[in-house]
């Protein structure tokens, strides 16, 4: 019987302790050191949240840049996030590549690689530099803005290597296309 209360005390202390008091703590933690983080790194405009640095959107029209397609929910569903975990060899998902690489290219110009395939998440919001370049042509024509100006804007928002060793540049379709709006 005493073994029996032991552990049921112990239960309840480590349930209020690690249940209660350490989230709790962390969370205190994170809103005094890292704000902005902790609370989705929202970008705001005109005192309304538009998005999330870390989440990517569904842009149409030829006047923004597009960002990676999506295989969460309707495209973007935080709450349905994950890939489509088809295999590369499955037939579904060379037929759905196909079709992007077909609604994409222009030219003879190769069609970046992230603009036809589906982050792990779902939720990607950064593209290459190369898909960014790639989109650069059509909305410089749907904005009435010099290709220059735009690739310029572009080569501003790249951001590099996380601590320039880790991942791959890349560039945030949401700022970018704030900052195309601010500029236009």
């Amino acid at each position: 019987m005493k073994q029996l209360r032991t552990a049921f005390l112990y239960t309840i202390v480590s349930a209020v302790f690690l249940g209660i008091g350490y989230p709790l703590f962390i969370t205190v933690l994170a809103q005094w050191i890292f704000p902005k983080q902790a609370n989705g790194s929202l970008i705001m405009r005109n005192g309304q949240v538009i998005g999330s640095k870390l989440i990517g959107q569904t842009f149409s029209g030829s006047e923004y840049f597009h960002s990676r397609s999506s295989d969460a929910g309707n495209g973007y569903d935080a709450e349905a996030s994950g890939g489509s975990n088809l295999a590369p060899t499955n037939h579904i998902l060379i037929e759905r590549v196909e079709k992007r690489v077909a609604a994409e290219q222009v030219g003879a110009a190769k069609v970046p690689i992230d603009l036809v395939t589906t982050s792990a998440s779902g939720l990607d919001p950064d593209i290459t530099p190369a898909a960014a370049y790639y989109q650069a042509p059509h909305v410089a024509k749907a904005r009435h803005l010099s290709l220059a100006a735009v690739r310029k804007l572009i080569a501003e928002h790249i951001a590099p290597r996380q601590f320039g060793l880790l991942g791959e540049p890349r560039v945030n379709v949401l700022e970018l296309n704030l900052s195309l709006d601010q500029m236009h």
